[in-house]
């Protein structure tokens, strides 16, 4: 990350997608990070973040199932010994699930499926890390990457404002709703967490070629991920509790 360097970033939902594309990126920038953290639920199943991991000295591979509250206790734990009193610079909570439900389709079962995984899980894991992140927040200025911050993966989709222009997301009830209410974990941790100097956005990475985007996405992962790293290393103060996009522009609630 450019400006003051993020020294450890802990990345959830790495096997695949914008998760290892972000783990890839940060891996390879210059400075990179001393510390990348991916985790991911089946870490054996993951042959690019393993051979990912074998390139990259400073990759850190790590089992984590977001909705397992041991696994969340374990991987602390883990965390805690590699990075010792230095805490964790910044967590990514990108670990997500979709399923396509409309109207007519959707059920209370899906509901709870996804928002356990897409909501409840990212405030369970930072609640978890908060220790961590918080003695990291200790030892620098300012706010953003470089001292602590939670970044939310999010969606356009999520935007109640953008509702009626973006109808082929009425095909995603669950997903959006969810994606909805983690936007609020984010303006309440960016509420309670100002004066520890913990900064938290949510962010729109945009519509990406990734197993959830599909194939009709616009973007690449190659061609997303610099622009998304850029916007994380120029995060400051004035964006905190922001919804942002891929591009570091601001989006409707």
């Amino acid at each position: 990350m450019a400006q003051q360097r993020c020294r450890s970033v802990l990345i959830t939902g790495c096997s695949r997608g914008i998760g290892l594309g972000l783990a890839r990126g940060l891996a390879a920038a210059s400075p990179a990070p001393d510390w990348v953290i991916a985790t991911c639920r089946c870490p054996e199943k993951a042959q690019e973040l393993q051979q990912l991991s074998k390139q990259y000295s400073n990759i850190k591979l790590l089992q984590l199932d977001v909705v397992c509250e041991n696994s969340i206790k374990k991987v602390v734990k883990e965390v805690e010994e590699i990075l010792g009193d230095k805490g964790l610079n910044c967590l990514i909570n990108n670990a997500g699930i979709n399923v396509v439900a409309s109207l007519e389709e959707v059920t209370a079962e899906t509901m709870l499926t996804i928002y356990e995984t897409n909501t409840v899980a990212q405030l369970m894991v930072t609640k978890a890390f908060l220790p961590l992140l918080k003695k990291a927040a200790q030892l620098s200025t300012g706010m953003g990457c470089h001292r602590a911050a939670i970044i939310n993966m999010s969606s356009l989709a999520a935007s109640m404002q953008l509702v009626q222009a973006n109808e082929m997301f009425l095909k995603v009830y669950p997903y959006r709703i969810a994606k909805t209410a983690l936007n609020m974990i984010t303006r309440c941790l960016a509420a309670d967490l100002k004066e520890d100097r913990i900064l938290c956005i949510s962010l729109h990475p945009g519509w990406i070629q990734t197993d959830m985007g599909g194939d009709m996405a616009p973007l690449q992962i190659q061609e997303a991920i610099p622009d998304i790293l850029s916007v994380l290393a120029n995060l400051s103060e004035k964006d905190n509790g922001s919804f942002l996009d891929g591009q570091g522009g601001t989006l409707p609630w």
